[in-house]
């Protein structure tokens, strides 16, 4: 069906290519500059030579070059896994020899002899896509958020580590304001009783005891070190990383507003808002990790492979090693782990089996791992009938099949 097939070998300034006409004949190698004219030239040049329809392999799934050759409709991408494109080459060269010529080629080799282990990529609709780039980019400014919260409390751990025992959560514009208006310990303490109790009053901290006990930690606090050169340069530091940290906060904000206009249009958004513990942050995340595409996963096994959250067995002869799996989208696996840990005081069932897996010594990880395995199948049921998530359905249907998990639900309600 396709005049032409081509590999193609991606890099940040050039790509390389390995071309071969669909009727087969030599093979042409070449090259072309990531830059978007470069990129149309050598597209439209492919559709003046040959016409109809052209497969291209790839070791990607998204990023510049795959959203530059999405807009041709007469090119059919075909990702290929980079871990398998790598053994491929190993397979023919032990020496470990890479050069990107050669790269292209083999990603053509995978596609025309085992098109079974690269399937078409079948893009998702506008809507579904804009989630996805959003939750995804949302989590990269959590983390960022993290990092520079662990790095303003080293600051002031430095000179001024009493502002970390007066706040629980350092992550909050509270704590960014504080900081702003005292940056030291002396200035705060020349602050009036009555200033302090006004900030936090207005930042609608109204516990009396708790904003007493603030004052009073203030007044009473003594300097962990009177060294100018250390005051000033943390006090710097600690300043900039509290500027960083609220532009964070306003950009995780927006994320959010975004992220909460666009799901609501998305048909399968009610299956997954319903769910225990699901929330606002992590129901669109479950949302994209399952996606709209049914066709995609013919049982939940795929979807507990794909995800990275069932385990991989190792046999060989009377040895065998079981460990976590590799090769994962990392974003999806720690949406199932994430959201199956908030099910745990959230759901009956859910709460026993995670005692249950900790009775027997499980870790806290391993035993939520082992809960998102088990909340993956009954989602996927969910999914693949368009049925919500029944908590009283579903322990019916363990009562019918003598779960063990009834033992643990009893104890639990008596």
């Amino acid at each position: 069906m396709f005049t032409a097939q081509v590999g193609l070998d991606w890099a940040d300034a050039k790509h390389d290519f390995c071309l071969q006409p669909g009727g087969g004949g030599s093979r042409e190698f070449g090259r072309f500059l990531h830059q978007p004219d470069q990129i149309d030239a050598w597209a439209q040049g492919l559709k003046a030579r040959f016409g109809g329809m052209i497969a291209v392999a790839m070791e990607l799934t998204q990023g510049p070059i795959v959203y530059a050759l999405q807009k041709y409709d007469f090119i059919v991408l075909f990702p290929v896994d980079p871990s398998l494109l790598a053994k491929y080459r190993v397979a023919f060269k032990p020496s470990r020899a890479k050069d990107d010529p050669t790269d292209a080629e083999l990603a053509l080799e995978l596609m025309l002899r085992y098109p079974e282990h690269c399937p078409p990529l079948h893009p998702q609709s506008v809507a579904m896509r804009t989630l996805s780039y959003l939750v995804q980019q949302r989590r990269m400014l959590v983390d960022d958020r993290k990092r520079t919260v662990n790095r303003l409390c080293y600051a002031l751990k430095q000179y001024f580590p009493q502002a970390l025992d007066w706040f629980d959560h350092r992550d909050t514009p509270l704590f960014c304001d504080f900081l702003t208006r005292w940056p030291t310990l002396q200035q705060v303490k020349r602050a009036r009783a009555a200033t302090l109790e006004s900030f936090f009053h207005d930042h609608n901290v109204r516990r009396e005891p708790l904003v007493a006990r603030r004052v009073e930690g203030i007044k009473s606090a003594i300097p962990l070190t009177e060294d100018v050169a250390v005051i000033q340069s943390f006090q710097l530091l600690a300043t900039t990383l509290v500027d960083q940290l609220r532009t964070l906060l306003r950009a995780i904000a927006r994320f959010d507003e975004e992220i909460a206009l666009v799901t609501p249009k998305l048909p399968d958004y009610k299956l997954f808002s319903a769910l225990p513990g699901s929330g606002p942050t992590l129901a669109p995340r479950l949302l994209t990790a399952f996606g709209e595409q049914r066709e995609r996963f013919q049982n939940a096994g795929q979807v507990q492979r794909y995800s990275g959250v069932a385990p991989v067995t190792q046999r060989s002869g009377k040895k065998s090693w079981v460990h976590w799996r590799w090769q994962c989208p990392t974003f999806v696996r720690q949406t199932f782990v994430e959201w199956a840990a908030q099910t745990i005081n959230k759901s009956f069932w859910a709460g026993t089996f995670y005692q249950q897996q900790r009775a027997k010594g499980s870790p806290h990880q391993v035993a939520v791992r082992a809960l998102a395995f088990k909340w993956i199948r009954i989602l996927y049921r969910c999914w693949m009938t368009h049925t919500p998530y029944d908590e009283s359905r579903y322990l019916k249907a363990l009562q019918l099949r003598g779960s063990p998990l009834l033992a643990g639900l009893a104890t639990k309600t008596a």
